[in-house]
């Protein structure tokens, strides 16, 4: 959540600060501001709303001269969304100048102190507490800035990325990171700072990624230096080669980023897949888990942790670890785990997932997996992210950039990855027979075609949500594999259209939901030919004797189910175990035209982050 852009160099600061805001506008964000410096002042425009609204105030209120600057996009945590309490913030003095993403927790405390050392307060926000805190540090103890930014963070409690600058050293910046991601890219005689690289990709493809307790001061015509903020040590900065280009960070002919990355979906797939699936060879390449195969095949259990649509692909793997590799499987709530102080042991693998390697409570799982002994994997999409470094292995979805607040194609490389893993644990352990495997990694190396495939209902899709774009409410149903996919659904229609859904076991319905039915109520079904077929009709059965509207998925060629339905969407016909690669297609394109029929925001949909680097 929140964004930060930041530049020092020979360019004029403000189109780059402002093109990067607007790349960053995925993470959530509900007001924004910027901070330019010419030379002899600051200029600061901030505002409540949306980058534009920053972009029209900024033109026609202030100076936008200046190769200094600094922006941010605020998601509100102290303070309510206003112009005052966005970012940047002021020290008192007005010579320090701050944007922050994170929360201290310990700023009521600090506060307190510093009002009785004569400061003022014109926000509710903890980074005006903490901007003032580095200025009373550098005044009383007669420090340069870096060393002030170093002292006072170790007085504080919470997370942040920061950027700061003080106007009698305008040719420096300052940046720290402790939870909250930050880049800083190295071009010709100047330096980007950002949330990710997207804000700078088109000026440099070296990027270097800050660790959690480290700082930089950032000097024009300076190598970086790099600090340990506990200990003052110094470390060296690994420069890496950025591998995204413009393309995959633009909508191109799309509307919206949400549809293009829905339709990226069997290109991120193969992505995911190419150069460890190698069928004709008949085996799956992983240096993760071969480097550490011992520990898997050992494992007495596997604990899936993750948030939202990566809990949901952890629910898929679930039931494809304890099918194909026999191995018993729990899913937790990242956001919970921590908390019900959980029993784990160094016979445990924990397998953590995260879209963006950032999600708070998914580090805070890994910690403490880490600590009782357990041996942690990640799976993420960003390279050089925080759980890639803190986990002991892992591997990369390889999706590309996700623009969207509503993961797509996340889910589907996610459930990619973990079939590799199952499938290569299984043919070690000896659980699957070799004809099963080798069908098994024929049928994966299909799916990306067969996606197209399931693509082409788009038209259909787009007609059966133009009926049921005002619903109130909608269930979903699935079985088996495809469970995971109806809860999955449900959580796309809540994330952008804002209707109210849920997601349930078929079999469940008689157990409550079925009170809900009647003819204004639209309940998609999941009911493929293989996995609970029979059991998946007579629940559609169920539906339609109370005058449910229904909405089938169903493989190509179904006529059971078309003669009971309202509505069937077809997918081509696969394996059970990889059906939920096919099944989620017209889900995510269902909630997609919905959500733009209602007029809702699709890409950006209100109160929700891309990143949740906060709990």
């Amino acid at each position: 959540m929140c964004g930060i852009v930041g530049y020092i160099g020979h360019r004029e600061a403000y189109p780059i600060i402002m093109k990067g805001l607007q790349r960053l506008e995925y993470r959530g964000y509900d007001s924004a501001g910027i901070a330019l410096f010419d030379g002899k002042e600051i200029n600061l425009s901030k505002t409540k709303g949306k980058v534009n609204d920053l972009k029209l105030k900024s033109e026609n209120s202030i100076s936008l001269k200046g190769k200094l600057g600094i922006g941010h996009t605020r998601w509100a945590t102290h303070g309510v969304p206003n112009d005052v309490n966005s970012h940047p913030h002021y020290s008192n003095s007005g010579d320090l100048v701050i944007i922050h993403n994170g929360i201290i927790e310990n700023y009521e405390s600090i506060k307190k102190e510093l009002v009785k050392r004569g400061y003022s307060f014109s926000s509710d926000t903890d980074t005006e507490v903490l901007v003032n805190l580095i200025e009373e540090v550098k005044k009383k103890e007669d420090v340069l800035l870096g060393k002030a930014v170093q002292i006072a963070l170790n007085q504080v409690v919470g997370a942040y990325a920061i950027a700061v600058f003080d106007v009698n050293k305008p040719d420096e910046i300052v940046v720290a990171k402790l939870g909250s991601p930050l880049a800083i890219g190295i071009g010709d005689n100047e330096f980007f700072i950002a949330s990710d690289a997207s804000p700078f990709i088109e000026f440099t493809n070296n990027a270097v990624y800050l660790d959690d307790h480290e700082m930089a001061i950032i000097r024009l015509g300076k190598e970086i230096k790099l600090r340990k903020i506990k200990d003052d040590a110094i470390t060296y900065p690994l420069v890496q080669e950025l591998q995204m280009n413009l393309e995959e960070i633009e909508k191109g002919m799309f509307d919206h980023f949400m549809l293009k990355e829905i339709y990226e979906q069997p290109n991120a797939i193969r992505d995911t897949y190419r150069g460890r699936l190698r069928v004709e060879q008949g085996i799956i390449k992983m240096a993760g888990i071969d480097q550490n195969i011992e520990r898997f095949l050992n494992a007495q259990r596997i604990i899936i942790v993750a948030c939202g649509t990566s809990w949901h692909a952890g629910l898929v793997a679930e039931y494809i670890f304890e099918d194909l590799a026999r191995i018993p499987v729990e899913v937790e709530y990242a956001s919970e785990f921590r908390y019900r102080n959980p029993v784990i042991t160094d016979k445990d693998v924990v397998i953590a997932i995260s879209q963006s390697g950032e999600t708070a409570d998914t580090l805070a799982a890994i910690k403490l997996a880490k600590e009782r002994g357990a041996y942690v994997f990640g799976v993420c999409n960003v390279v050089g992210s925080s759980i890639s470094r803190e986990t002991h292995s892992g591997a990369y979805t390889h999706a590309g950039p996700e623009i969207g607040v509503a993961s797509t194609k996340a889910f589907t490389t996610q459930i990619t990855i973990l079939t590799l893993i199952a499938l290569k644990l299984a043919k070690e352990k000896g659980t699957i027979s070799e004809a099963t495997y080798q069908e098994i990694l024929s049928e994966l190396e299909n799916i990306p075609a067969k996606v197209t495939m399931a693509l082409e209902s788009n038209p259909l899709v787009e007609i059966i949500a133009e009926e049921y774009k005002d619903s109130e409410n909608c269930l979903y149903l699935g079985r088996g594999f495809n469970f995971p996919v109806a809860l999955e659904g449900a959580l796309k229609l809540k994330e952008i259209s804002y209707i109210h859904a849920e997601g349930y076991p078929a079999a469940e319905m008689k157990h409550g939901p079925i009170a809900l039915i009647d003819e204004q109520m639209p309940v998609i079904v999941i009911a493929t030919n293989n996995g609970h077929y029979e059991k998946v009709v007579s629940n559609i059965q169920e539906i339609k004797s109370r005058k449910g509207k229904i909405i089938a998925i169903v493989t190509e060629g179904d006529e059971q189910v078309r003669d009971l339905a309202d509505h069937v969407i077809e997918v081509p016909e696969t394996l059970e175990c990889l059906t939920p690669l096919l099944t989620t297609i017209p889900l995510q394109l269902l909630s997609y035209h919905i959500a733009v029929m209602r007029g809702c925001n699709v890409d950006q949909p209100r109160n929700l982050a891309k990143s949740v680097t906060v709990e």
